[in-house]
């Protein structure tokens, strides 16, 4: 069995939150071809989208591998040091801890794993955005596995009729529900809509049970109990056969829909979709961007990437995305640019509340 880890920290921006320093990259790809020559690793590659750097690994450990996770989070380290000796900025930003106990999770990175047989081809698509949180997710997967507009399989290919298996969780309240569709979307609809707290984590094929898709959960604020930056997710999609093919796996980024982050995490703007030269937010720290990197992966050799959203078709979503960042960016601190204030509860509101809140009285 193949497993294909995504792992993924913000550890020093450059300039601001915009960019990374080829320096941490330099140092993360030393680290990486280190474990492959030792056999821990049977390949990878290191990219990054805004300043969240990405680690995409293929190994034969399992998901969760202390190894692996170990591995990930003296990368983290190690490059968290380079980037303190550049002062980028928030140096660490996500690491919560600098104690390692046993696996990433609830210390600050993201992560998506998947293990599966691998198929004679296997193409798979990995996602991954800045200036957003871990629901964003819930729309496009939804798209891809639930809505015959978008994927034309859920009609006509037999092996997708059957439909898809979500495992929905509650990111606040620490709980999972699996919903199948097609028969149960209008149940599940009302947990994805509200991506703030409730986030697909799996998507199972139901005709053999494979694993389809995988997301990062994690979110930044929820773990440390503050807010110290969005959580910038990942995703990884396999496609073809089984699953819906690549063109409908893309697709529902045609849309810049909107999602919660942007500037300090605290407001709304559009998903825009960009290739990996343009994955550089700079505008209000934005407006929020994703990339997909397509592999196919050969004996557990990743080749590629191939730079997915790099294609005039996805230009009108580009164009879309600034329309609409015009629009909002022009309400100011006003909703529905700034997150509600249930969303901001991680930021200044708490303190002003404390300040302020003697001084509100009975109507």
């Amino acid at each position: 069995m193949l497993t294909l880890s995504v792992i993924k920290a913000d550890i020093g921006g450059y300039v601001g939150h915009t960019n990374i320093h080829p320096d941490l990259l330099e140092k993360a790809q030393e680290m990486l071809a280190k474990a492959k020559s030792q056999r821990l690793l049977i390949d990878f590659h290191a990219t990054h989208v805004g300043d969240d750097l990405q680690l995409i690994m293929t190994h034969e450990r399992g998901d969760e591998d202390e190894k692996v996770h170990k591995l990930a989070f003296d990368i983290f380290m190690a490059c968290t040091e380079v980037a303190r000796g550049l002062k980028l900025y928030g140096a660490g930003q996500d690491l919560l801890s600098e104690a390692f106990s046993g696996n990433v999770r609830g210390m600050g990175p993201g992560v998506a794993e998947m293990t599966f047989e691998e198929r004679p081809s296997e193409p798979v698509i990995v996602f991954m955005a800045d200036k957003t949180s871990a629901g964003a997710w819930n729309f496009p997967l939804y798209k891809m596995f639930a809505d015959p507009f978008n994927t034309a399989g859920l009609v006509i290919s037999d092996s997708l009729h059957q439909g898809f298996a979500f495992e929905i969780q509650d990111v606040k309240g620490h709980k999972k529900i699996t919903l199948n569709g097609p028969e149960e979307i209008y149940d599940m609809l009302m947990f994805l809509g509200a991506p703030s707290r409730y986030a697909v984590k799996r998507v199972m094929s139901r005709s053999n049970n494979d694993i389809a898709a995988v997301s990062s959960t994690e979110r930044l604020a929820e773990v440390a109990g503050r807010y110290v930056g969005k959580d910038d997710p990942v995703c990884v999609v396999r496609c073809q056969g089984n699953f819906p093919a690549v063109g409908e796996v893309l697709e529902p980024f045609a849309l810049p829909f909107t999602v919660e982050g942007w500037m300090r995490g605290s407001h709304n703007g559009p998903l825009m979709p960009v290739g990996f030269k343009q994955a550089t937010p700079s505008r209000f720290d934005g407006p929020p961007r994703v990339i997909a990197a397509g592999f196919q992966i050969a004996n557990g050799k990743l080749v590629g990437p191939r730079d997915m959203f790099d294609d005039p078709s996805f230009d009108g979503a580009r164009q879309q995305a600034n329309v609409i960042a015009d629009y909002l960016r022009q309400h100011g601190p006003f909703e529905p640019h700034r997150l509600p204030l249930d969303e901001m509860e991680y930021t200044t509101m708490s303190g002003i509340m404390r300040k302020l809140g003697n001084r509100f009285s009975d109507l």
